[in-house]
C-alpha cells in the first residue's frame, strides 16, 4: 500500500515536470480619452453684470399735465404708440371755475384802463392828482400781468389739444377719456425717438469701474441673440429704491420695446494671461490647475485664475506653450494618470 501511494505521487510530479508553462498575462494599462487643445496667450473682456430694463431716458422724456382743472374730452393714442412730432394726443377742456376766472381778469383789465383814462382826464383838468394817476396805471399793469398768468396757463381757451413736441413714443397714459383731472395731475408721457434705453441697477463696489463711453452687450431675459450697446450714464448716487447705482445704455434704434427685461455685460478693461476654456480648469479638492499631456500622461500645472467666464477663463501659471492642454477629461484624471486623444 505504501508503495502504490509514492507511485501516485511520482506520476503526479511527472506529469507537472513535464506540462506546459502557462503565458505570461498581458493586461493593457488603463487610459482616460480626453480631448486636448495647445494652449494661447490673449485677452478677454472683464465685465460687469447688472439687470435691468428697456425705459425712457431721464432726459428723454416730456409729462404732459394742465395747470388748469379740466376734462380730458378726447384721449387719441395709448401708451406704447408711435407718434410723430405735431400729432395730436389729447383734447382738454378747461374747467368752467377756471375759464370764469379768466373772464374776471379780462374784465378787470378793462376796469382799470378805463379808470386810468378817466383819472388822467381828471388830472388834466386838475381834478386829480399825479399820485392818483399813478395808482391807476399801477391797477392796470397788475390786471395785465394776472391776465397774461392765466392766459399761459391755458385758461383763456375753452378747450385745446395737446401735440407730440417730437418724434417719439408714448410711454404711459395716467388719464382715461372723460377723466376730470386738477391741476398739475400728469396725463400722459411721450419719450424722444433715440432716448429709449436699458436702464440696469450695479452693485455701488463696481462703480469706480464703469465709465461713459464703455461698450456693453445686452441680452434679453426672454432669449434671443445678444445686442451690442453704450454706456450713456453713470449715476453718482444710490436709487433710493434698489440701493444700486443706475446706469444707462444706448442700443440700436428699434431693437427693444419699452418694459423688456434685460441682462447687461459691461465691458470695463482687458485681462492678459493664458486663455483656457473654463472646462479646463480644475477647482475641485484643492487650488486651481490644469493638466497639460507630458508624454501620454496628465501632468497638473498649478495656475490662479484672472477671470472667470462663460467664454473662456484667463489664468496665469507655467503652462509649457508646446505640450497639449486637457479640455474635456480634466475632472476625470490625476496626475499621472495615463491619457489618450483623438488626433
Amino acid at each position: 500500500m505504501r508503495r502504490l501511494l509514492c507511485l501516485a505521487a511520482a506520476s503526479m510530479l511527472a506529469g507537472c515536470s513535464t506540462g506546459a508553462a502557462p503565458e505570461a498575462s498581458s493586461t493593457a494599462t488603463p487610459s482616460v480619452l480626453v480631448s486636448t487643445i495647445l494652449p494661447r496667450q490673449g485677452a478677454l473682456p472683464q465685465t460687469v453684470t447688472a439687470y435691468g430694463a428697456v425705459a425712457p431716458a431721464v432726459t428723454g422724456t416730456q409729462t404732459f399735465s394742465e395747470a388748469q382743472p379740466g376734462q380730458v374730452t378726447r384721449l387719441l393714442v395709448a401708451a406704447g404708440a408711435a407718434v410723430r412730432q405735431g400729432q395730436a394726443l389729447a383734447v382738454f377742456a378747461t374747467a368752467p371755475s377756471a375759464r370764469s376766472s379768466y373772464l374776471q381778469a379780462v374784465d378787470a383789465v378793462a376796469a382799470a384802463s378805463k379808470q386810468r383814462a378817466t383819472t388822467a382826464q381828471l388830472l388834466s383838468q386838475q381834478l386829480a392828482t399825479r399820485d392818483q394817476l399813478v395808482q391807476a396805471e399801477k391797477a392796470v399793469s397788475d390786471a395785465e400781468t394776472a391776465l397774461a398768468a392765466l392766459r399761459s396757463e391755458g385758461a383763456g381757451s375753452a378747450s385745446h389739444t395737446l401735440t407730440a413736441p417730437f418724434d417719439g413714443v408714448v410711454t404711459s397714459v395716467t388719464a382715461a377719456q372723460g377723466d376730470r383731472i386738477q391741476p398739475g395731475a400728469a396725463i400722459l408721457t411721450v419719450a424722444k425717438a433715440g432716448s429709449i434705453v436699458v436702464s440696469a441697477g450695479v452693485d455701488p463696489a463696481e462703480r469706480g469701474r464703469l465709465a461713459v463711453g464703455q461698450s456693453a452687450s445686452l441680452t434679453r431675459l426672454s432669449g434671443g441673440a445678444p445686442l451690442s450697446g453704450r454706456v450713456i450714464r453713470v449715476n453718482s448716487a444710490l436709487n433710493p429704491k434698489t440701493r444700486l447705482i443706475d446706469v444707462d445704455i444706448a442700443f440700436p434704434a428699434g431693437t427693444l420695446l419699452a418694459g423688456e427685461g434685460m441682462q447687461v455685460a459691461i465691458a470695463t478693461g482687458q485681462v492678459q494671461g493664458w486663455v483656457v476654456p473654463h472646462r479646463a480648469v480644475v477647482t475641485a479638492g484643492g487650488p486651481a490647475h490644469v493638466f497639460q499631456v507630458d508624454g501620454a500622461k496628465a501632468k497638473s500645472v498649478p495656475v490662479a485664475i484672472a477671470l472667470a467666464s462663460d467664454t473662456g477663463d484667463v489664468v496665469t501659471g507655467a503652462l509649457d506653450p508646446h505640450r497639449r492642454l486637457i479640455v474635456d477629461g480634466a475632472y476625470q484624471v490625476g496626475d499621472g494618470d495615463a491619457v489618450r486623444w483623438a488626433h
